[in-house]
């Protein structure tokens, strides 16, 4: 789980390391490389039973995939229009997305610890939206909200419908949705051999490996360690583009982005040391 979120925390720097300005043409070559690795992978996992894992996720998967796309553009196009702190702090927010929706449509109750979490996190989102607005980010910044957004829905349909998805698959899917949305926007492309040198390594390791990591990790953790580690990508996200392309947080950023971050790591710490001393007590 460290390393899956080692792979997604190289999200920024790649795109800032792209020549094309175009948002949908990144999305896409993005896509084209993840799709065909996690292909690859899965032809070489199944062999001939390929094409029925690949059915099997059913409908549940390819709503899965379809929203698991929409964070793809959500993704790439807020990050073309704001700073990497603002667009992963306000991502790393999917959490309480989450708890929230999981209330909503499937009754779940939501600890006391998660609301004042929340509401601590409000104030930094508060923060960072302020500096938006003096920035012209703003567009940015409801872009991405709209990762955990779409993310926290994908999370209630799988179990709404009390899908059991195989997640690989599905991302695949999301891949190939987002190939065929972004190419008529995209048209006609035209990519630098160096652009695709940086898209092919974005596709495959920080998007693809990265979610075939989770997958593996998931059999062995709890969803509360999950989450505490999934935080290493806020973390190192903005400090990697930071230091290689010198993309500085200004000063209200950095404070609206440390709060989201305290609140978040407080929430899934308790939720972990809960978690641990329930299942060591006494049956």
């Amino acid at each position: 789980m460290i390393a899956a979120g080692l792979c997604w925390s190289t999200g920024g720097i790649f795109v800032r390391s792209v020549a094309m300005t175009d948002a949908w043409e990144i999305v896409l070559w993005r896509s084209v490389f993840m799709a065909a690795f996690l292909f690859a992978v899965l032809a070489w996992w199944h062999r001939g039973a390929l094409w029925s894992k690949i059915a099997a996720v059913g409908a549940a998967g390819l709503l899965s995939g379809a929203l698991l796309a929409c964070t793809f553009f959500f993704f790439i196009l807020s990050l073309t229009r704001n700073t990497a702190a603002n667009t992963f702090v306000l991502m790393s927010t999917g959490p309480f997305f989450v708890a929230v929706l999981g209330l909503v449509f499937l009754g779940e109750r939501v600890p006391a610890r998660t609301w004042a979490a929340m509401a601590v996190a409000l104030a930094g989102i508060v923060l960072m939206f302020i500096e938006g607005l003096d920035a012209g980010r703003s567009i940015g910044n409801l872009l991405a909200l709209g990762v955990p957004t779409a993310f926290a829905f994908n999370v209630v349909v799988l179990r709404k419908m009390h899908a059991t998805v195989d997640m690989v698959p599905s991302v695949m899917i999301a891949g190939l949705i987002s190939i065929a949305v972004a190419l008529p926007f995209a048209w006609p492309l035209a990519p630098t051999a160096r652009d695709l040198a940086v898209l092919a390594p974005m596709g495959m390791i920080q998007l693809g490996l990265g979610c075939l990591l989770m997958t593996q990790a998931s059999r062995h953790l709890s969803a509360g360690e999950i989450g505490l580690f999934t935080l290493i990508e806020t973390i190192l996200a903005p400090l990697w583009v930071w230091i290689g392309v010198g993309e500085r947080p200004s000063e209200l950023a950095l404070a609206g982005g440390v709060i989201v971050f305290g609140a978040l790591a407080a929430n899934e710490w308790v939720a972990f040391r809960q978690a641990r001393s329930a299942s060591a007590a006494p049956a």
